[in-house]
């Protein structure tokens, strides 16, 4: 059974870190490119980072750059997403999602191969 479980969210007061989780089970993660995307409240899905299936091609939103770092532990199957720097405009679900055809991403979680339920981040004060 495939499955995407991400962890790791919470509270935390600008200028904090968080490091997100996304254990993967049912497939291996290293064969598919694999993405974070959030969606704040009332907005709509905002795609975030990418990291190929080498582990070395990693792009990420304008927004974001600089302050999140994605990467993979291959023997754990899982892919994290370290945010520092973080600002109340980070506030938001995060999701991780895979796609074996990867080089693009997309804004719908149902275009992806598979998806996470999400983690709740809130930068608050």
């Amino acid at each position: 059974q495939v499955q995407l479980v991400e962890s790791g969210g919470g509270l935390v007061r600008p200028g904090g870190s968080l490091r997100l989780s996304c254990a993967a089970s049912g497939f291996t993660l290293n064969d598919y490119w694999m993405y974070w995307l959030r969606q704040a409240p009332g907005k709509g899905l905002e795609w975030v980072a990418t990291l190929s299936t080498t582990g070395i091609g990693k792009w990420y939103a304008g927004s974001v750059k600089g302050r999140f770092a994605i990467s993979r532990d291959s023997a754990k199957n899982t892919l994290y997403l370290q945010m520092d720097n973080l600002s109340p405009e980070d506030t938001a679900q995060y999701y991780c999602a895979a796609l074996k055809e990867g080089g693009t991403y997309y804004t719908t979680l149902s275009e992806y191969d598979f998806w996470g339920q999400g983690t709740r981040v809130t930068v608050s004060s």
